[in-house]
């Protein structure tokens, strides 16, 4: 029977536990719709990402929760830097730090304009969910500063050694670039194995995510997810000036 046939019509109400129905029950249409109900609580939350799966849902709406087939992945190694973002990550005068304001890039990824995008999946209640997850260790931000301004960044969230991106933002050219560029810099540096970008862009595949079939992308979470990386703020500065004076 092909996986259309044997999909489900309708997706489950979540229970008060934090329990979700298997990933392979969830609808081809659209693509990785598994649930709906439930909160958005840390252990609901870290539950979920754990399984690979995430809230995304309008405002007004119960919370949604998916998981889709194929997945978009980044592994570290195969970001794709451009001759002119190398040149940009060598030269400009920019500086990167990492978890000095959380909030601030949320608030970004929420409001800037996006082309094609009439308004943002990141309401308050799921900005809130997030800044606990944030205080907790489990969710961090990297940030592109320059002249003191924060002019771009990404946020996401790291169990064991997977990172599951969540949004980025730019206000300047590349901004969000430098960010990411960093971001893989520095989870190569802790041995991580992958980044989660849920959804498949063009903008994403040409930086070098590609898709995968979800059942392969659950298998090398039940294993990066086990390492042993506590949770905790990662440290400002110590992936600044990684690229400067590179050929």
């Amino acid at each position: 029977m092909s996986q259309a046939a044997a999909s489900p019509s309708v997706i489950s109400w979540l229970p008060a536990e934090h329990r979700f129905p298997p990933v392979s029950t969830a609808l081809t249409e659209p693509n990785g719709l598994l649930a709906a109900g439930g909160d958005l609580s840390p252990q609901r939350l870290i539950a979920a990402y754990r399984q690979g799966i995430f809230p995304w849902y309008s405002p007004g709406d119960p919370i949604l929760w998916w998981s889709p087939d194929p997945r978009m992945v980044l592994y570290p190694d195969d970001m794709h830097i451009s001759r002119s973002l190398a040149k940009t990550l060598r030269n400009a005068p920019y500086a990167v730090r990492m978890d000095t304001a959380f909030a601030d890039v949320v608030e970004a990824c929420a409001n800037t304009p996006r082309k094609g995008q009439p308004g943002t999946w990141i309401n308050q209640q799921m900005a809130a969910a997030y800044g606990t997850l944030h205080r907790l260790g489990y969710a961090h931000s990297i940030e592109t500063w320059i002249g003191g301004r924060l002019v771009g960044g990404l946020y996401g969230i790291a169990l064991g050694r997977a990172f599951y991106g969540e949004s980025m933002f730019s206000l300047l050219p590349n901004a969000s670039k430098i960010a990411l560029a960093h971001l893989c810099a520095y989870l190569k540096r802790r041995e991580f194995g992958i980044i989660d970008c849920q959804m498949e862009t063009s903008h994403l595949t040409s930086l070098g995510a590609r898709p995968i079939p979800r059942r392969d992308f659950v298998a090398v979470l039940e294993v990066l997810t086990l390492a042993d990386e506590p949770p905790g703020l990662w440290p400002a500065d110590s992936i600044n000036g990684h690229f400067r004076g590179q050929p």
